[in-house]
């Protein structure tokens, strides 16, 4: 993406046309679902499986959009949370930044510094579902957005229907497998049995106990007409509905970074100018052996309100600003 884009224009009813085109119910239809990804999307980091459009490799140049500068570069540790938004029917077919031709139907992302392309793995935090995704674009120029989702990524993370949702947005190393998720047993687990223990039975003739007549004796008394029974039909039995659940991967919360500073001192002063914006707190965190002194505002409690809170902090000169998951 060359361009600032958000899908807020799209109507809901069409959105809810999408989930539904998409089948993404609940149950065993959305159990077959993930399945069937999972199958697809199987392979090493930097496999081709899945025939996604990757394009030219390309790191790229420090660029400026909106008077804010960004800096691509290889960042193999890369790990951030933030919040995803996705992206679709006007920019399908054209090309992304890097060469490759966009398809909303694939398994891709727009990212603003992380060469391309790069795997990556995007966890939605609000319900736990993880998914691989390609970075072959640039963008989001959403402030407050860490990753541009494809359509199809958005609709099997579940962000499709908000428009955006919190993740951890985490770069794929060398060897890491690229699976989504396993939803249903395979066939050849489903004909291993676990054989029930037997052990030895032994069986022995017991004395008849007095006063009570020999086997023999018996025989000779005249026989009864056995009565006639019908066999028993066993109850039937009901499948087992199986259903994917989804639930948050811990509790989380929105802030506001304002600024990272290696003196206390100029931290504490930046949270005191910011006060007035809210409540702010100073972090104190371990960056390649160097101690850096965060300052961020919240929380907050919608991405509306975020979203009006960082633009008044770039909009006042902290073009650094952005949106944090804690």
């Amino acid at each position: 993406m060359s361009t600032s884009f958000t899908m807020k224009s799209i109507k809901p009813l069409l959105l809810g046309a999408a989930l539904m085109g998409a089948g993404f119910l609940t149950g065993c239809a959305e159990m077959s679902l993930l399945s069937h990804t999972a199958s697809e999307i199987k392979g090493p980091a930097g496999s081709t499986k899945g025939k996604v459009n990757r394009g030219s490799y390309k790191v790229g140049k420090p660029y400026q959009v909106d008077n804010i500068w960004y800096y691509p570069a290889e960042d193999p540790n890369y790990s951030e949370t933030g919040l995803a938004s996705w992206y679709g029917e006007p920019f399908h077919g054209r090309k992304t930044a890097n060469g490759a031709v966009y398809d909303m139907n694939q398994l891709t992302a727009a990212h603003k510094t992380l060469p391309m392309p790069t795997d990556v793995r995007v966890t939605n935090l609000e319900n736990g579902r993880s998914l691989v995704v390609t970075v072959n674009d640039r963008g989001p120029f959403v402030h407050g957005r860490i990753i541009d989702l494809s359509r199809r990524a958005a609709q099997l993370l579940g962000v499709i229907r908000n428009g955006t949702a919190k993740v951890r947005v985490e770069v794929i190393k060398p060897g890491d497998v690229r699976i989504l998720a396993k939803a249903e047993t395979t066939e050849e687990e489903k004909k291993k049995v676990t054989a029930a223990p037997q052990g030895q039975v032994q069986t022995a003739s017991l004395e008849p106990p007095k006063n009570v007549k020999s086997a023999e004796a018996k025989a000779a008394a005249p026989k009864t007409q056995p009565v006639q029974t019908a066999p028993l039909e066993p109850a039937p039995v009901k499948p087992q509905q199986s259903v994917v659940t989804t639930k948050p991967v811990a509790e989380s919360e929105i802030f506001i970074q304002a600024g990272a500073f290696i003196e206390y001192n100029n931290a504490n002063k930046l949270s005191a100018r910011l006060s007035n914006l809210g409540p702010t707190k100073i972090n104190q965190v371990l960056v390649n052996g160097q101690d850096f002194y965060r300052v961020r505002i919240g929380p907050v409690y919608s991405v509306e309100e975020a979203d009006s809170l960082l633009a008044k902090l770039i909009n006042s000169g902290h073009t650094n600003a952005r949106i944090v998951i804690e």
